[in-house]
C-alpha cells in the first residue's frame, strides 16, 4: 500500500480557486482526495471545481468537489465556514490579499499584509483544530522575503517571517497534527509578457540560482508532500528555485 496516498482523506484549501491553490487541489485529487476549496468568488469556484472534477475521469469516477464563498479576512466567517466543513484531515491557506510597500507608507499599507495574509492563516488554523484529524496536518504559506527581503518591503518582510514563526510554535502547541510552511519563490503567470509584472519575472530569474521563475504545480508539488510525509513538522521549505542563497 502507498503510504504518501490522500486517497479517503479530505483537503482543504482556502484560496483553492485559482494559482497554487487550484494546483494544489488538483493534484490532491490525483492523489486520491476530496476537495473542499474557499475564497471570495463563486464564478472562480465553480470553474475551478470543473477543473478539478475532471482530474480523475480515468479512474471512473470524478473528484469530490464542495466550494464556499469566504471573506478569509472575517474571522467569523472562517469560525462558520470550518463548522460547516466539518471532519477533515488537511488544510493548505494559500489566499492572501495585500499591498506591499516601503516603511514610510501610510498604515494601511504597512498593516495590510497581516490583514491579507498573517492573520487569516491564523484564524484558519485556530478555527480548524476541532475539526481536523490528529493524523493530518496544516500547511501555511509564507514567501522569499522572510529570508531575503529587497528594498521597499519591511512589513511583508516582517509578515512572512511571522508566519514561519507560527509555524513552528503550531507544530509544538498541536501536535501530533503536523504543521508546516511552505515558502514559493515568484511564480510565473500567463500574460505578463512585456508588462511591469513581466519585467520582475525576469529580474528574478537573475536573482535565483536556477535562473528562471516557478510554476503553480511545483509549489503544490511540495504541499502534497507535506501533507503526505508523516514525519514533517515545523519545516519551512524555501520553493524558489535558490532566491534565498544568493
Amino acid at each position: 500500500m502507498n503510504r504518501y496516498t490522500l486517497e479517503n482523506k479530505r483537503v482543504v484549501i482556502i484560496g483553492g480557486s485559482s494559482g497554487i491553490g487550484l494546483a494544489t487541489a488538483i493534484q490532491a485529487a490525483e492523489a486520491g482526495a476530496s476537495i473542499v476549496i474557499a475564497g471570495r468568488s463563486s464564478s472562480r469556484l465553480e470553474a475551478a471545481r470543473n477543473q478539478i472534477e475532471m482530474v480523475r475521469g480515468d479512474r471512473d469516477r470524478r473528484a469530490v468537489v464542495e466550494t464556499y464563498v469566504l471573506d478569509n479576512q472575517d474571522e467569523q466567517q472562517i469560525e462558520t465556514f470550518f463548522a460547516q466543513v466539518g471532519a477533515f484531515d488537511h488544510l493548505f491557506t494559500p489566499g492572501a490579499a495585500y499591498t506591499r510597500g516601503p516603511l514610510t507608507s501610510d498604515r494601511i499599507i504597512a498593516e495590510s499584509c497581516f490583514k491579507g495574509k498573517f492573520w487569516p492563516q491564523y484564524f484558519a488554523a485556530k478555527y480548524a483544530v476541532p475539526y481536523l484529524a490528529s493524523s493530518g496536518s496544516i500547511t501555511l504559506m509564507s514567501g522569499g522575503f522572510s529570508q531575503r527581503p529587497l528594498d521597499g518591503g519591511a512589513s511583508y518582510a516582517a509578515c512572512n517571517g511571522a508566519i514561519e514563526s507560527l509555524g513552528k510554535a503550531l507544530a509544538v502547541e498541536l501536535a501530533p497534527v503536523r504543521v508546516n510552511v511552505v515558502s514559493p519563490g515568484t511564480i510565473w503567470r500567463e500574460g505578463q509578457e512585456g508588462t511591469p509584472r513581466g519585467d520582475h519575472f525576469k529580474d528574478y530569474e537573475n536573482m535565483s540560482v536556477l535562473k528562471r521563475v516557478g510554476s503553480n504545480e511545483e509549489i503544490a508539488h511540495t504541499v502534497t508532500y507535506l501533507m503526505t510525509n508523516t514525519f514533517t513538522t515545523g519545516s519551512t521549505l524555501y520553493v524558489d528555485g535558490g532566491y534565498t542563497l544568493i
